[in-house]
């Protein structure tokens, strides 16, 4: 959650996150930190770390936006009814899940308590099901091959 707070306070966002406006907001912010626009050394290395800050933010954002979820809905319930929880990890209150068809999705603000509870649950992809896959903010992070 606090990476999101971060990433949304680079954005200058405020609630729910709409792509349009986010969009909107990354362009004017690419162009004002481009590192081209600098001709001092010092500054023309900082638009360069701002402009890698700004993109990062940007594709993680738009990861998680309601829109992007919405748009991908079925794919992830088709991938929650057909595969099983393959590998996960927990770190920093980010439950990071590989599904066995090698889709790796991270939930955010999911506890050292409740992660427990996942890790002693005798039945662990149904009570992750029933706990945390629709009940946190999450976003496909990438497939392995």
């Amino acid at each position: 959650m606090k990476r999101i707070r971060i990433y949304k306070e680079v954005f200058e966002v405020e609630g729910p996150l709409v792509l349009k406006e986010l969009k909107t907001k990354y362009r004017n912010l690419v162009k004002e930190w481009h590192p081209d626009k600098f001709q001092d050394e010092a500054k023309k290395e900082e638009a360069g770390i701002k402009s890698s800050e700004i993109i990062d933010a940007y594709h993680f954002l738009v990861s998680i936006a309601p829109e992007t979820k919405e748009a991908n809905l079925e794919e992830y319930n088709t991938m929650l009814t057909n595969c099983k929880v393959g590998d996960f990890k927990h770190e920093k209150n980010v439950f990071e899940v590989t599904f066995t068809d090698g889709t790796i999705y991270e939930y955010f603000g999911v506890n050292e308590k409740l992660f427990a509870k996942f890790i002693n649950s005798d039945k662990q992809f149904r009570f992750a099901k029933r706990q945390i896959f629709h009940s946190f903010p999450y976003r496909k992070a990438k497939k392995e091959d």
